[in-house]
């Protein structure tokens, strides 16, 4: 796992995009899960409900087994994917555990991660999940907390059928520090953690309350995921490669190769005067727009500034690319920057 990889999140996307909606759906809906509500569940016949649950669990299982024979066919650069984290869906609800704790369905559940982890390992595919902004694991809130480590230790249990969380980051499982408790709150909860979690877990900087140096502070614990996009925004500067909390980073993950985020502002920003050759400037950018706009995540990497900047860090970390097009923006993204001639 030395050579460089670019991956993508959750979705797939077809690449003929001037099909109709329905056609599309059609088209990318085997490779995407399902969902439902609870709404629905509660407005139907327990059996009702728990036939629609298991038809969903089978077709994400089946999908996600079709996403990664995709991902499969790419060069091996391109080799790495964010799973969706709604595979199976309330499975730390209250109102939803005991289906899954029957027997025959834990049987299925088993055998389908199985499956997964098969073909990732096959096709040497690197793996991840992010659960929810929902997981704030430092909340000051003990209710939070308890449905936090229990969604947490969701994303553990399908970790651990697909064969992984044995060793130290075999998978990566990223959470943003989150919550008013911040960085001692997470140390507090640290030993409720089960394994298979404390091998898997990463800490991400996000934008507005803990950015890398508090995600720093946990570093003898778990590594620290860098995000670059959150970090410019944290900062309102770009943190340079050779800045000294890049190694510290890179020391935190113990010798495996590191993951950063990347992702770029909406290209809307073009139509308000920003050229896609130039450096985006924080103090020009909040003349126009607010800075919670540049939150948000554009189609494609649109901005050749940047993406000449994130190459830097390309040698030393693998990038997990977080754009609305999925793989179309990371394939795209490869055949401008990374292919062989």
């Amino acid at each position: 796992m030395n050579r460089p990889r670019i991956g993508f999140a959750c979705m797939y996307r077809h690449h003929e995009r001037e099909l109709s909606l329905k056609e599309l759906k059609t088209l990318e809906g085997g490779y995407n899960p399902r969902t439902t509500t609870l709404r629905w569940m509660d407005s139907v016949a327990v059996e009702v409900a728990r036939e629609k649950l298991l038809q969903i669990v089978d077709h994400n299982l089946a999908a996600q087994v079709h996403l990664l024979g995709y991902v499969a066919q790419l060069p091996p650069t391109l080799r790495m994917l964010r799973l969706s984290s709604d595979l199976l869906p309330f499975y730390s609800h209250p109102k939803v555990v005991e289906f899954y704790r029957d027997p025959a369905v834990m049987s299925r559940l088993e055998a389908g991660f199985q499956r997964i982890g098969e073909v990732a390992r096959k096709a040497d595919i690197r793996l991840s999940f992010h659960p929810g902004q929902f997981c704030v694991l430092a909340s000051d809130r003990p209710d939070v907390v308890e449905n936090s480590l229990a969604e947490f230790e969701y994303h553990a249990d399908m970790i651990r059928m697909m064969g992984y969380g044995r060793q130290f980051q075999d998978f990566k499982c990223n959470v943003h520090i989150a919550g008013r408790l911040g960085v001692e709150g997470v140390r507090a909860i640290w030993p409720r953690l089960s394994q298979v979690s404390r091998h898997c877990i990463t800490f991400e900087n996000e934008e507005k309350t803990y950015g890398v140096d508090d995600c720093l502070q946990l570093a003898d614990l778990a590594p620290v995921v860098l995000d670059i996009h959150h970090c410019w925004i944290n900062e309102n500067r770009y943190i340079d490669p050779d800045d000294p909390r890049v190694a510290q980073i890179i020391d935190s993950w113990r010798g495996v190769r590191p993951v950063m985020h990347y992702s770029q502002p909406p290209e809307t920003l073009q139509a308000q005067g920003f050229d896609p050759q130039q450096k985006l400037e924080m103090d020009e950018l909040l003349k126009v727009v607010n800075k919670r706009d540049l939150y948000l995540h554009s189609d494609r990497m649109w901005n050749d500034w940047t993406n000449a900047y994130a190459l830097q860090f390309l040698p030393r970390f693998d990038i997990m690319f977080e754009a609305k097009d999925k793989n179309l923006a990371v394939e795209a993204f490869y055949r401008r920057f990374l292919q062989p001639d």
